[in-house]
């Protein structure tokens, strides 16, 4: 793993994200669930409902270009699709009620939650 600013900008965005959820109520029920196909940043639950978070940090002067929610590509959805099937097909219990892929963009100290961000 690199030890670059990015990357602890990434896992600090990760932890600031994973607080904001469990203050939501939210039950974090993995993070960076990887297979061959891919990643998932965090995945929570709340009751049925089951969302699977795909982080993304900037910082505050990079953010004017590009904002990071739209960094997320057709390619990279698909592959998060793929992944939690993986993650779904390996579930005990109940299923979900409801499943959504959510974008936390991380601006700075900000979050930008978008929840059901591409379906």
């Amino acid at each position: 793993m690199r030890s670059d600013g990015r990357e602890l900008r990434g896992a600090n965005a990760e932890e600031h994200v994973v607080r904001h959820l469990e203050q939501r109520g939210f039950h974090i029920l993995a993070r960076n669930f990887r297979t061959r196909l891919g990643e998932i940043d965090i995945v929570a639950a709340r009751g049925r409902a089951l969302p699977f978070v795909e982080v993304r940090a900037r910082a505050r002067a990079s953010a004017r270009f590009v904002h990071p929610a739209e960094s997320v590509d057709a390619r990279k959805r698909a592959r998060l699709r793929r992944t939690a099937e993986q993650f779904l097909a390996k579930l005990r219990g109940p299923a979900p009620a409801e499943v959504f892929f959510d974008v936390a963009a991380v601006i700075g100290d900000e979050i930008d939650y978008r929840q059901g961000a591409f379906e």
